[in-house]
């Protein structure tokens, strides 16, 4: 799967990165802004999308557009996890930070197999 990687912490987004390569996937990004990301989104299979963004932006109207408008399935990264309460329709999966490469692993699985 190649997957983009949606966040604004450099440090948070090369772990991201390292776990999805360590999974075998295709790591693509990361972007920070509202902007950025969808420039990538033909390209990709999922996103790993950061509630807030660096330009301010919100993750969930980003994932919104990703879902809609490129049928890209997104899981959300978040240190606020009661923040999607029940996820976002159309959303696969949230992740809380800090998080566990293995959490990171489980949703990526659940990704691959959706």
């Amino acid at each position: 799967m190649r997957v983009l990687i949606v966040e604004d912490e450099p440090v948070i987004a090369m772990e991201l990165e390292r776990v999805v390569k360590e999974e075998g996937h295709q790591a693509v990004g990361p972007a920070a802004t509202m902007e950025q990301a969808p420039a990538h989104a033909p390209r990709v299979d999922v996103a790993l999308v950061d509630l807030g963004l660096s330009d301010g932006s919100s993750g969930a109207a980003l994932a919104r557009r990703l879902i809609d408008r490129f049928q890209i399935k997104v899981i959300f990264v978040t240190g606020r996890p009661g923040a999607v309460c029940r996820g976002l329709e159309g959303s696969l999966d949230v992740i809380g930070k800090p998080f566990s490469d293995e959490s990171v692993r489980r949703s990526l699985a659940k990704a691959a197999n959706a």
